[in-house]
């Protein structure tokens, strides 16, 4: 049991999971569409995420405290549901079909929610039904978010060295057209809800999802596909069954099972032994009946590479669960951010008035500048320095975008408490209308700092999630760097309810009111500060032991680290 069956890259085969490549397929060629396409997908969820919590407020009429929530809990659903798009891609549909299906899907929430928008309803009649097209929306993006973003990865071959260093340029790049699609819909749909009308303001994110699904068909003829690998959970299943079946076997055996079994499935990187998870060893160790016959139960006897590839996953879940105290940082943006602002002094000139949520825009600009300047100038740096291909390490650059985000909540902290002290000091702070007299700007900070941590860990989660996932797990690691967003936005809303609990208990207040010149707006993130320092020391600890995939170089017995 020493050979692996595989097929050659560019051959046919009946087989549908078989990975088609020809030379006028893949690279640069066919990626180009997937981040035109991602730009007008960004554009369209921006366009909507972007100013929600005002039409919550505005039109609806929610309370402060309420709408935070249900923003948080909408667009942690959105991102939750990319774990069940990408398991679907995974398994039965493939990247392709599910980024074609889930695009209409993503469409039909649109169009509903453009017509909830525009009829002449009451509050009690209209609330219902944009909500529905909301999570409709939400199951939308789950199948196209993971995918698009793998899909379009997939079209750089990684067995050529020149495409494995072209691709951790392309997820800056790629990262660079999300936020240059997502901040230009921000920014033209933010004004035209502003000063035209809401439903335009949600038709133009409606027009954007279309381009994106019009601009993902017209690159058809260039992509290389991958179909449907079959359920990646059954996979890591067996290897537990296995380990667990033989936990009583001696730690030799009769030698160790090489062969993957997976005739027809996608070419498979051999994966080098190591020592993480060593409980796990057994389930690739031949007993006296492995050794006996040439038929291999797959619940009793796993490949080497199969219990590798499970170890992979379970280096990565701590990684994954670090990274959930950034996305709480995040979630401040499209909420008590947009809230503060409308607070405080946004004149420009004597006759124009920015609205609320404007400054985020500044969260692009810094993010989108920041990928530019990472590419371009500290990578070819740090390379001649470190000698690494993308001039750091991926967790290290995971690292500082952690140390970023306590800088956001730290200033983010003290410019509160300066709003807060000019409201007590000019007697309006039980005018909650008034205008604070403070310059919007100085948001700014808090907000191109956020941009800038973005760059770091957003960009390092997705191409560790892409680089380290086993190659059948790669939709579902897009989903899971992305869930990560989602289960942030969950615990934002949870830290929420448990701030006004116990503020109300102990001080006979709550913090988080809808007058922010009664609230504590300050304390608040003062508690996601320690909350985000005591995450680091944690990400610290766990990056330190992490071991990155290895690649077993069968010619010159060394493993060569990925």
């Amino acid at each position: 049991m020493a050979s692996d069956d595989e097929q050659p890259e560019g051959s046919s085969s009946s087989n549908s999971t078989t990975t088609i490549t020809t030379t006028w397929k893949g690279g640069w060629r066919s990626a180009i569409f997937t981040i035109f396409v991602e730009m007008a997908e960004r554009f369209a969820y921006y366009g909507i995420v972007g100013n929600l919590i005002m039409y919550l407020l505005e039109v609806l009429e929610y309370q402060v405290a309420a709408a935070a929530k249900i923003v948080n809990i909408w667009q942690g659903t959105t991102m939750i549901c990319t774990l069940f798009g990408a398991f679907v891609a995974d398994s039965y549909l493939g990247r392709f079909t599910t980024i074609l299906i889930s695009s209409f899907i993503y469409l039909l929430g649109l169009v509903l929610l453009v017509i909830s928008t525009s009829l002449d309803l009451s509050i009690h009649h209209r609330a219902p039904l944009v909500f529905l097209a909301l999570y409709i929306i939400a199951c939308g993006e789950g199948g196209h978010k993971p995918c698009v973003q793998t899909f379009a990865a997939d079209q750089f071959d990684k067995d050529t060295s020149e495409e494995k260093k072209t691709k951790s340029s392309f997820f800056n790049w790629w990262c660079l057209g999300s936020v240059v699609g997502g901040t230009g819909g921000f920014a033209i749909v933010l004004f035209v809800q502003s000063y035209i009308g809401w439903a335009v303001g949600f038709a133009i994110p409606a027009a954007g999802m279309a381009v994106a699904l019009a601009l993902f068909l017209i690159g058809i003829r260039f992509y290389r596909r991958q179909g449907p690998l079959g359920s990646p959970f059954t996979r890591v299943a067996q290897v537990f069954v296995a380990a667990v079946r033989k936990r009583r076997l001696a730690d030799e055996g009769f030698g160790i099972c090489f062969e993957n079994g997976d005739k027809g499935r996608l070419k498979l990187q051999n994966l080098a032994r190591t020592n993480k998870f060593r409980f796990l060893d057994k389930a690739m160790i031949l007993d006296s009946k492995d050794a006996s016959t040439n038929i291999r139960n797959p619940w009793k006897l796993c490949s080497l590479n199969q219990v590798e590839e499970v170890k992979l996953v379970l280096c990565l879940v701590p990684i994954w669960l670090t990274s959930f105290s950034f996305f709480v940082v995040q979630a401040q943006l499209s909420t008590f951010f947009t809230k503060q602002s409308s607070t405080m002094d946004r004149r420009i000139g004597s006759h124009f008035q920015l609205p609320p949520a404007s400054l985020s825009i500044s969260f692009g600009v810094a993010l989108a500048a920041s990928c530019i300047i990472y590419d371009r100038v500290f990578v070819p740096l740090a390379r001649k320095i470190t000698g690494h291909t993308s001039g750091i390490s991926m967790l290290k650059r995971i690292g500082i975008g952690h140390l970023l985000a306590i800088l956001v909540m730290a200033v983010a902290a003290l410019t509160e408490a300066k709003r807060l002290r000019i409201a007590t000091e000019n007697d309006i702070i039980d005018k909650p209308r008034a205008i604070v007299p403070m310059s919007v700007w100085w948001l700014l900070p808090q907000h191109m700092i956020l941009g800038v941590a973005d760059a770091f860990i957003v960009i390092g989660m997705q191409e560790l999630f892409y680089d380290q996932m086993p190659e059948a797990l790669r939709s579902l690691g897009a989903a899971a760097s992305i869930s990560a967003d989602g289960i942030g936005s969950y615990l934002s809303s949870a830290i929420i309810s448990i701030t006004q609990g116990i503020s109300s208990r102990h001080d006979g207040q709550k913090w988080l009111v809808d007058n922010l010149n009664r609230a504590h707006l300050d304390k608040f993130y003062g508690i996601i500060l320690i909350l985000c320092s005591l995450n680091f020391c944690a990400f610290v600890w766990i990056a330190k032991g992490f071991v990155y995939k290895k690649i077993r170089n069968w010619d010159d017995d060394t493993a060569d680290q990925y």
